[in-house]
Order: C-alpha cells, then structure tokens, then sequence
C-alpha cells in the first residue's frame, strides 16, 4: 500500500538524492552524457534540490511503499504562466517515481494527493510541464483529465528542448 506524506526540511537529502536518480533514470537514455552532466552539476545539483526543500511556497510530497520511499512530488505555488491568466493555479513541478516502483500506483496516489491539497488551497487549475517526447508521462497526464494548453522551452546542459504545459481544472 502506498502511503503519502508531506516533507520537512529533514527529508532534503533524501529527496534530492531521489531527485536526481529518477531523473537520470527517465531521460539519461535520451540525452548525451555531455548535457546530462551539465544538467545534475549547474542546474539539480544536489545542494540546489535541498535549499528547494522548506523554501517559500515549495510543497514536497513522499511515498513510501512500507518504509521504503519510492516516489516524490514538488508543488509550487508562485509560478504561474501568464498563459493560465489569473486563474489560481498550482504547479506540479515534479512527479516521479523511482525506476523498480514505476507501474505500481506511486504516481497515481500522488497525483490524487497533489489535487487534493490544490483544493485544499482553493486553487482552481493544477498544471505541469512534461517533455514533448516522454509520451508514458503524457498518456498517464491525459488519463487524469490534462490537456496541453502552452509550450516553453526546457534546457537540459546545451540542448534546448520543448516541454508541454498541460493543465486540469479542479
């Protein structure tokens, strides 16, 4: 049964560690080890994913499969496109689960969980970016209500890529 919690600052090492291998493991495959050392060393350093942890307006979730985590989310309040107007919306900055969880209902009951505090809060839309090409990630947004609304550009080390922006009203 996969269970949920909110993190504090004491869970920073854990989920920066998590951070950067769910995301070598999704997109290493994809990307040249050029860009993706460039990405982990400047961009998702480890001690940049901790300062996120506790930071204004930044919600970290976990899930934990018994007592083992096997998933996290990072939800933003303050980041708003100006594509979504002033609707209130809440970001879904980051969904992942760890590679041996993925299939398992980690992303599911996270997902749930990150509707649910965006009610909680009064928040009309939820939205997310996702790489144009991750299409296991698009299919699984598509099946919980998102429908692409904008594009940005997304720069893993050099390469410029283009990550979708999807969105769900709640």
């Amino acid at each position: 049964m996969i269970t949920i919690r909110i993190a504090s600052k004491n869970d920073a090492e854990l989920i920066a560690d998590m951070s950067r291998q769910t995301f070598y493991d999704s997109f290493a495959d994809f990307n040249t080890k050029e860009d993706m050392d460039i990405f982990l060393t400047k961009t998702f350093s480890k001690e940049i994913l901790m300062a996120e942890v506790g930071a204004e307006n930044n919600i970290f979730l976990l899930a934990y499969d018994g007592d083992e985590p096997v998933g996290y989310v990072r939800m933003r309040e303050n980041n708003i496109p100006p594509s979504l107007g002033t609707n209130k919306a809440m970001e879904i900055a980051r969904i992942y689960a760890v590679k041996t969880a993925i299939g398992k209902g980690v992303g599911t009951a996270l997902m749930q969980k990150c509707i649910d505090i965006a009610k909680e809060k009064e928040h009309h839309t939820v939205w997310l970016g996702v790489w144009e090409y991750n299409q296991r990630a698009i299919d699984f947004y598509i099946r919980w209500g998102f429908e692409k609304f904008s594009e940005h550009d997304f720069i893993l080390g050099k390469d410029v890529q283009k990550d979708w922006l999807m969105k769900k009203s709640i």
